[in-house]
């Protein structure tokens, strides 16, 4: 046992430092759909080829302290725990740095295992890959639907365009459905996933000094 979780957590300290160079060529994620018997439409494509849209309602809509924490949004963290305090719904505080080391090297059902794993490989992460590089293999990587991975599929498939060639209406509709994209379709957007893309869109045009980090 001691030996499977050392191997757990050696695994992904050492594709970091490979992946700040080399693109990976799949995630744990895709593996873990494969099981479940879902294909994998994979394209990568760089950051600067993504356009400004999407990058801008993503960090906007899933971590807006994404230029300024180093890994894990503890401000985030304290709010959630306040709102339990308080008996607000939950809600999650995962970084896009989190999520990128939970869709890459980790399995997607939420555990306090995975989050004691989580939270020092992000430190990690964020020591070893700069914030760009950190967002281009989230975009890359993450789901926007059932065998759907990263922002050129995503675009291809919802929009039929490249993931630069998106609209700033079109990437805030993927962004909306990023807590769910397996029940939110940004193609086929119902009136929750439309008032949310509305939302995204506003900010993320509104952006500014949030992404400051990307350039």
């Amino acid at each position: 046992m001691a030996a499977a979780a050392g191997l757990i957590f050696a695994a992904p300290v050492l594709l970091t430092i490979v992946f700040a160079f080399a693109d990976p060529p799949f995630s744990a994620l895709m593996v873990w759909r494969g099981l479940e018997g879902n294909g994998a439409d994979y394209r990568w494509t760089r950051l600067d080829d993504m356009g400004q849209a999407l990058p801008a309602t993503v960090i906007m809509t899933e971590d807006g302290r994404f230029c300024a924490h180093w890994g894990v949004d503890w401000a985030a963290v304290a709010e959630v725990i306040e709102d339990l305090g308080e008996g607000e719904a939950p809600r999650g505080a995962s970084t896009i740095t989190m999520q990128a080391v939970k869709n890459l090297f980790l399995w997607p059902h939420r555990s306090y295992v995975r989050k004691f794993i989580e939270v020092p490989l992000a430190y990690w992460l964020e020591l070893v890959w700069s914030k760009r590089r950190i967002l281009e293999v989230y975009l890359n990587v993450v789901e926007w639907g059932p065998g759907i991975y990263g922002a050129e599929a995503a675009a291809r498939h919802h929009f039929n365009v490249a993931a630069g060639d998106l609209s700033w209406r079109q990437a805030a509709l993927l962004a909306a459905t990023l807590p769910n994209p397996r029940l939110r379709a940004a193609g086929r957007p119902g009136p929750l996933t439309l008032r949310l893309a509305a939302q995204a869109e506003r900010r993320g045009r509104q952006a500014g000094a949030y992404i400051d980090c990307l350039k």
